[in-house]
């Protein structure tokens, strides 16, 4: 049983960011014959450290990894326009054959403001526009990336919001229905609710294990574990879980710098009795210095049934 271990969009370790970002007022206040090639440095600047990043991630054997939303300055803005993708044709292609070329699992996962199924129609109109843009940039890349969801609102109750997500779902292009993931959250849809709507929808889930203690379902996790992972049977990737350890007691939903060893100590019985490849994502604040310290610390487990990567 082999378990990859990834981390979220920055490298504390590495000082090149490719987040850079600008206001729209801030790039409305620019001179307008520079601003658009103030805009496309930026992004030019940011591909080439993503890159910087993901060849990182490979000198140090990490093969999982998020890349983050905000990637293209303004991309998402309604009054935006430029073309993000044909002018660094060159920079997608040389980022997609590098992930391709190194098998590495990427993935996105867009802000709260991504929300399916919101009450209000341009909420909904501007989760499409978010969705679109990361299909446009994951083709760019010749890649078919997956985007991971949660339910999210609980407006009109669990019911009500859980039909409009499966109608608004329905709407999406088939391009974008088949990349997206659901995730467990930690205050309004617990492992239970995600999973029957994953199941229904064909959706593969992800679990978020601190998710699951902040909001727990009727049943403990056990009894949900082997089916959260069935709903990847069929895919080309094992399936992926987020780990986190909380802040505190009084902030349990907060993540942690990094992950307590005891936590994760206590969660591996579990991944033993699925006896099954998975990815697991490590959502901690101190990125990848959290992964490696966790690394540093399996390395103490002597465990014959699970390699970990």
């Amino acid at each position: 049983m082999k378990v990859r271990l990834g981390y979220v969009a920055i490298s504390k370790t590495l000082l090149e960011s490719y987040c850079h970002t600008i206001t729209y007022t801030r790039f409305m206040k620019l001179d307008e014959e520079i601003r658009e090639e103030k805009w496309k440095s930026l992004v030019r600047e940011n591909l080439e450290n993503l890159l910087k990043v993901l060849k990182y991630n490979v000198q140090n054997k990490i093969y999982f990894f998020r890349i983050s939303q905000t990637l293209i300055p303004l991309a998402t803005h309604p009054d935006f326009t430029f073309d993000y993708i044909t002018p660094f044709l060159k920079e997608w292609r040389k980022i997609g054959d590098y992930i391709q070329k190194n098998h590495l699992r990427v993935d996105f996962h867009p802000d709260q403001f991504c929300l399916l199924n919101s009450t209000k129609e341009q909420v909904f109109k501007n989760a499409v526009q978010i969705l679109l843009y990361l299909e446009k940039i994951s083709n760019a890349m010749g890649l078919e990336l997956p985007i991971l969801l949660h339910i999210g609102s609980r407006e009109g109750g669990k019911e009500e919001a859980l039909n409009r997500f499966k109608k608004n779902f329905k709407k999406l292009p088939s391009s974008i229905q088949k990349r997206i993931l659901l995730e467990n959250d930690d205050r309004s849809y617990n492992v239970e609710d995600t999973l029957s709507l994953a199941q229904e929808l064909k959706i593969p889930m992800v679990l978020d294990v601190l998710h699951d203690q902040c909001n727990k379902s009727s049943k403990p996790l056990s009894y949900y574990f082997l089916d959260i992972l069935k709903t990847w049977d069929g895919k080309s990737l094992p399936p992926k879980l987020h780990f986190s350890s909380s802040l505190n007691q009084k902030h349990k939903w907060y993540h942690n710098d990094y992950i307590r060893w005891k936590d994760f100590l206590k969660f591996l019985p579990l991944l033993e009795t699925a006896y099954q490849d998975v990815d697991i994502m490590i959502e901690a604040k101190a990125k990848d210095e959290a992964l490696f310290r966790l690394r540093r610390q399996l390395k103490q487990y002597n465990n014959t049934l699970i390699q970990f990567y």
